[in-house]
């Protein structure tokens, strides 16, 4: 995931990541990255969760390999190591817990035993039954090549794309945006066939120029 980033870090002026279709100097909508993010959730067979949820599940594998609280208090935003404290309780207790050993350990001698963070178990949260279950990849629909591609922007905006090779060489992105994937359908044709039109043009007339010289 670092290196897909990274790399869609190098196609792109704009300062985020994830940027508006429509105004490169935005970032997405939320609700366009929210809806993607529960798609992604379907096709991976995982229940649905918030982005919420990922800070908090962040903040508990942070903790349970080692940051001390003072440190992540400060990465995830909170006031005061204190809010850390008492929304994580259940981590950190047992984290004291493991310092109350190791410090017996140490200063004591003992040969007390380590106690252990129980991971937690997939479990469906109205019954309580074992949600896993052999993991069989989204297989989408693949468009054919020279069709564009469509994606959903938001609740009510679809983008249509196509990026042909012009005629210098260099590929270039041609948009079209509607309320629906069926209105991006029908004039993503059209769209492509203009541009196909235009570099076809633009072709003849670079190879007119050149016989003229």
């Amino acid at each position: 995931m670092v290196e897909i980033l990274a790399e869609l870090r190098k196609t792109t002026d704009s300062e985020w990541i994830f940027p508006s279709p429509l105004d490169p100097a935005k970032p997405r909508n939320p609700s366009a990255i929210y809806n993607r993010f529960q798609l992604i959730l379907e096709r991976a067979q995982c229940r649905k969760v918030r982005f919420h949820d990922l800070r908090h599940t962040f903040s508990t594998m942070a903790l349970e390999n080692g940051m001390d609280v003072k440190t992540l208090s400060a990465m995830i935003g909170h006031i005061s190591a204190e809010t850390t404290l008492n929304i994580y309780s259940h981590i950190t207790d047992n984290m004291r817990r493991q310092a109350a050993v190791r410090i017996d350990r140490g200063i004591g001698g003992t040969d007390a035993p380590m106690p252990e963070i129980e991971p937690c178990k997939p479990t469906c949260a109205d019954t309580g039954e074992d949600v896993r279950k052999e993991f069989v990849p989204y297989t989408g629909k693949i468009r054919k090549s020279g069709t564009g591609c469509i994606y959903q922007v938001s609740e009510r905006l679809w983008e249509g794309s196509f990026s042909p090779r012009m005629p210098d060489g260099k590929r270039k992105k041609f948009n079209i945006y509607a309320e629906t994937r069926a209105e991006v359908e029908a004039k993503l044709p059209e769209l492509i066939a203009q541009v196909k039109a235009d570099i076809a043009a633009e072709k003849a007339r670079l190879a007119e120029a050149e016989r003229g010289t």
